[in-house]
């Protein structure tokens, strides 16, 4: 399967889920002053745009250090986007990630940067791209700069689109990424799987 990096962007937005994000940045930003909501989104991004970045240039390099295969990270990759894309579409009342750990006052760094934003899967992916086709790294590169951008857009518009679209409207948004996402998943399993078996 060779990703464009018009499908890298998608695949990026899709588990880094911005829309699903919205009810959580609107619910943890409320007791934030409404005048420096907009600068705690921005860092969030920004924390977690450094973070995939530093995935993106030394994420190869820890595996190989770990010792861990193409193979098992397609596979591990894709359970990991397989267990996102059901969480998606069958909505959890903790979210996709579980339970927030009671932040109070102004949330710093977790949950919203981590894992809310960079999480596992958006990790994961990222690594995934970097190791299948490492002379492509500028393109990965845009790609995550494009989604992070599209995320911050979306997440700084979090208390208009909430509003406008309704909680019913962001499911429904949430379950069709959700699809998207499963058929990804599964067709980074079969990679993986189809890798293993050759390797016989």
């Amino acid at each position: 399967m060779d990703i464009s990096i018009t499908s890298a962007v998608v695949i990026l937005l899709l588990v880094m889920d911005p829309v699903g994000n919205i009810p959580v940045f609107v619910s943890l930003l409320q007791q934030v002053p409404v005048e420096r909501r907009n600068r705690v989104i921005v860092r969030e991004c920004a924390i977690a745009f450094a973070l995939l970045l530093f995935f993106i240039f030394f994420g190869r390099w820890i595996l190989d250090l770990l010792g861990l295969s193409d193979t098992s990270l397609n596979i591990a990759g894709g359970v990991i986007l397989f267990l996102i894309a059901l969480r998606l579409i069958f909505r959890h009342p903790e979210g996709v990630f579980g339970a927030d750990d009671g932040v109070e006052g102004e949330p710093f760094i977790v949950p919203l940067a981590i894992p809310s934003i960079a999480g596992p899967s958006a990790i994961a992916t990222i690594v995934l791209l970097v190791s299948r086709a490492p002379e492509r790294l500028p393109e990965w590169i845009i790609a995550l700069g494009v989604a992070s951008a599209i995320t911050l857009m979306l997440l700084l518009a979090a208390g208009r689109i909430a509003r406008l679209v309704g909680r019913r409207g962001l499911a429904a948004l949430d379950r069709l990424m959700g699809l998207v996402l499963t058929a990804i998943a599964v067709e980074m399993l079969l990679k993986g799987i189809e890798s293993f078996v050759r390797g016989f």
